[in-house]
């Protein structure tokens, strides 16, 4: 009998335990956010007045080893005003990643907005790109082609299931864009101090060959709205300029530019506690050796765990679906112990676990084992 042919047919959640694994978007603020951001000190932020704001931003700066940073509203809005600094000229062209979020889930704003023309190259099972498809992608001057205005990078690789870049990669393929005369590199750093914990080095040398990068405040940091463009002074001037055109002045801000200070003071350490959960999680699915659905522990690089469907039998739709779902007999051997696990599937054949503040160790646990309990039901 096939997965998705099973006799006992899923339920409502009921009194279910939910461990949601879905996207460490969903991590909520903490105690001391919500005190912090209700006692914010408050200015108009367009005006440049907001000393929240201020404040914020010049830790941002500081922290990355940069000259200036600018909070938005999203990373999406950072990668797009970013790429709309960098390609300010008609008839420019961005170097990405054919995985990369700004390609892939950003509604092609670079160019919707911004007319900015793209140039996709294949992104390797790490995040990484081949220097040869750059240097091939980088355009010569003609007046037939567009002009290269800027690279962009991703780190760590949401697409890649959490991928973090080498050190030696990051050196090698900024020196590289640089050699061949790419005048700009921009880094998608919506996670960036996952890969800063995992490589156990400081930010500021993961983004200091590179001319921008925007970061998250919500994610992993947990606060709830907010990231943040660094960059130089005069990068930052413009980003402010293409921002307020795109609807992005935010007036009292500090409410939310409180929560990200709490963010980057307290809960950057701790994303090493999800990191190791993470390995907890993709060795203990790989241990189960199920024919059906595996981990790979080695590429288990931050707080993401990719779960891979090798079969037919079994794809990550049902996978997800099964495991986000009681039935009879389960509620039957369990008793009132069972619990649902959200997952989020990344096609047909891989489903995506990401682990954030809001999960516990026993809530960790309890995810492995329903997914143990569902690999028992496959056997039979």
């Amino acid at each position: 009998m096939y997965a998705n042919e099973c006799q006992d047919s899923p339920k409502v959640e009921r009194n279910a335990r939910v461990i949601d694994m879905r996207s460490d978007t969903f991590s909520l603020p903490t105690e001391k956010m919500r005190h912090a951001m209700a006692e914010a000190v408050v200015g108009d932020d367009v005006f440049q007045e907001d000393p929240t704001v201020n404040a914020l931003q010049k830790r941002a700066a500081e922290l990355f080893g940069k000259e200036s940073a600018l909070l938005v509203s999203s990373g999406t809005m950072g990668n797009l005003i970013s790429v709309l600094v960098h390609c300010r000229e008609r008839g420019s062209e961005a170097i990405v990643g054919d995985k990369c979020h700004i390609f892939k889930y950003e509604q092609g704003g670079i160019s919707q907005f911004g007319g900015v023309h793209v140039k996709a190259i294949p992104t390797l099972a790490d995040g990484t790109f081949l220097l040869e498809d750059i240097v091939t992608s980088i355009r010569t001057d003609d007046i037939h082609f567009p002009r290269t205005k800027v690279l962009c990078l991703e780190n760590t690789h949401n697409g890649c299931g959490g991928k973090v870049l080498p050190l030696a990669y990051l050196d090698k393929v900024t020196a590289f864009a640089r050699a061949n005369g790419i005048p700009a590199i921009h880094m998608d750093g919506a996670r960036i101090f996952n890969a800063a914990i995992a490589l156990k080095v400081p930010v500021s040398r993961l983004v200091q060959n590179v001319d921008s990068v925007t970061f998250c405040l919500s994610k992993g940091l947990c606060a709830p709205v907010g990231s943040v463009i660094v960059g130089t002074t005069s990068f930052v001037a413009e980003a402010r300029r293409v921002r307020k055109a795109l609807g992005g002045g935010m007036r009292q801000a500090g409410h939310l530019a409180a929560a990200g200070l709490v963010a980057l003071e307290e809960m950057v350490d701790r994303l090493e506690e999800d990191h190791r959960r993470a390995h907890h999680f993709a060795r203990s699915i790989a241990a189960l050796q199920s024919p059906f659905f595996t981990a790979d522990v080695t590429a288990t690089h931050s707080n993401m765990v990719r779960i891979e469907f090798p079969t037919d039998h079994v794809t990550a739709e049902v996978f997800c679906k099964r495991v986000g779902s009681v039935t009879d007999a389960e509620e039957r051997d369990l008793g009132q112990t069972f619990v649902v696990v959200r997952l989020f599937p990344v096609g047909k054949n891989a489903a995506r676990a990401v682990i954030c503040n809001n999960l516990t160790d026993a809530d960790v646990q309890m995810a492995i084992s329903k997914i143990s309990y569902y690999a028992d039901e496959l056997k039979n």
